[in-house]
């Protein structure tokens, strides 16, 4: 198992932890980062690509959680999406 953590780790915005498991990837959480430089953040390349991307798991609706997800199907995420 392969577990990074790509968002949140040492700010309280951009929620998103990467999980590859058994030929599995998952993401949980796709959030918006807010605050200075937000945008630039944002819009900087994935570390992942989209779409190979097989879920991703929402924990809950707030925007640094769940933001990302309309950037991640243009970008070519087609996998499931489970919420809360």
């Amino acid at each position: 198992m392969k577990l990074q953590f790509l968002g949140a780790a040492k700010t309280v915005t951009g929620s998103c932890f990467y999980i590859e498991c058994n030929d599995m990837k998952i993401l949980v959480d796709c959030g918006l980062y807010q605050g200075e430089n937000a945008d630039e953040i944002n819009r900087a390349a994935l570390e992942y690509d989209p779409k190979t991307i097989d879920f991703v798991f929402i924990t809950h609706a707030h925007l640094d959680h769940s933001g990302m997800l309309p950037r991640l199907v243009k970008d070519g995420f087609r996998g499931k999406i489970i919420t809360t």
